[in-house]
């Protein structure tokens, strides 16, 4: 064990997994927290159960990350979710491995895993001041040398790690502001944009369903001439369409200019019903005599089924032998491949991550230290590296928490 004094800015994932980490090689670990708590947005992920982590391997981990995945190799590659896993299990926190590897704890409660790692940084004597808000960072000679703080405390140091993530949930405390801070050092900043994040559409008739939340939907979209199918589940709103299966595609929707006209997407809404014999189904349905409304509500629900019904002008309450084969295929066709029109995206701070942040150009992707300033390193959601949805961000955090907390305090 060694005496460098070692700052970590923010006690999220990120800041959490540097502290513990930088703890195993130096005696003096100290985190500035703004607020009141460790582990702020931990307690909302995943729906509150907190979808800790992601149990594939690096490189499968690597095919979810949507910008600058080349960076991440080595971070990845070093601290595995696996190695996550072990580490949360043996404090005593038993996990569970969900539909597409999501991880979470048994309990599905969040405060578990915060447990955990609130138990690690007292194990491992790390001093926490909250309520404690970074003002600027102090340099000389090229080197960092401490922090002030708001309330105009000096931190003297030897490395600092900043993990204070992006400017989604700024309620959690994620105002940007480290940014600036970098910037005035000579960092350049990749604007800030909304990743993982719900959308805005044109056709407002669409609000009338807000509330109603559909699964094992399709999504698919055209962008730049190639083409995309997303599948998952999906939530009206008052504004247009959230979830999981949203949250993928507006991933790649934030890396183009939405035409003036709106982006358009089509949503399959019964996706495991091939086309022909959807066609079937009806055929024979109407050999029966039954109402419109009551084939569809066995797929869909009742205040949906008469939406889009209302939207192509056919009546609910009609039977289906009344229908024409013109009606039928346009139902169909409505069924398999409603258009929506995307207009935006919702605002970055109500994303669930933001794209953007430090130019990774200018740290060491082996250390997570800046190129610039030495003794400055960069961990989680403040560099410029988001992922899709499914606990990859929060292996990213903890893979590069871990990287900037081992070669800081060596």
């Amino acid at each position: 064990m060694n005496n460098k004094k070692i700052i970590v800015v923010g006690a999220g994932p990120a800041g959490i997994m540097a502290s513990i980490t930088a703890a195993e090689y130096s005696k003096d670990i100290t985190i500035i927290e703004k607020n009141a708590n460790i582990g702020q947005k931990l307690r909302i992920t995943g729906g509150g159960r907190c979808n800790v982590t992601n149990n594939s391997s690096p490189d499968e981990i690597m095919k979810k990350v949507m910008t600058n995945s080349k960076f991440l190799y080595k971070s990845l590659h070093t601290y595995t979710s696996q190695q996550v896993i072990k580490l949360i299990e043996d404090q005593g926190c038993p996990l569970k491995v969900e539909t597409e590897n999501k991880v979470f704890p048994v309990s599905d409660k969040s405060s578990d895993i915060i447990e955990v790692f609130q138990n690690l940084l007292i194990n491992r004597a790390v001093k926490i001041y909250y309520h404690c808000e970074m003002k600027d960072i102090l340099v000389k000679e090229n080197k960092v040398i401490g922090i002030k703080t708001k309330d105009n405390q000096d931190f003297t140091c030897d490395a600092i790690i900043l993990a204070t993530g992006g400017v989604s949930y700024q309620y959690t405390g994620s105002t940007g502001e480290a940014l600036q801070i970098c910037e005035r050092l000579g960092h350049s900043i990749v604007p800030l944009k909304p990743s993982l994040i719900s959308m805005v559409i044109k056709e407002k008739w669409l609000t009338e369903l807000t509330g109603i939340s559909l699964k094992d939907i399709v999504l698919k979209t055209k962008i730049e001439n190639k083409s995309f199918s997303f599948n998952g589940d999906l939530l009206f709103t008052h504004y247009g369409i959230s979830g999981p299966t949203v949250f993928e595609l507006s991933a790649y929707l934030n890396k183009i200019s939405l035409p003036k006209e709106g982006h358009r997407v089509f949503i399959d809404f019964l996706p495991k019903v091939p086309q022909e014999e959807l066609k079937e189904i009806l055929i024979t349905s109407q050999k029966s005599n039954k109402q419109i409304s009551s084939v569809l509500t066995d797929y869909l629900p009742k205040k949906l089924s008469v939406a889009l019904l209302n939207d192509i002008n056919i009546a609910s309450d009609i039977n289906l032998s009344q229908l024409n084969k013109k009606d039928r295929n346009r139902m169909i066709d409505t069924l398999k491949h409603f258009p929506i029109t995307v207009e935006a995206l919702r605002s970055v701070k109500d994303a669930i991550v933001t794209s953007g942040g430090i130019n990774v150009k200018e740290v060491n992707p082996s250390t997570m230290e800046s190129k610039l300033v030495k003794g400055l390193y960069f961990a989680g959601e403040l560099l410029d590296v988001d992922a899709l949805t499914g606990g990859y961000n929060l292996q990213i955090a903890f893979s590069t928490g871990y990287i900037a907390g081992v070669h800081s305090s060596k």
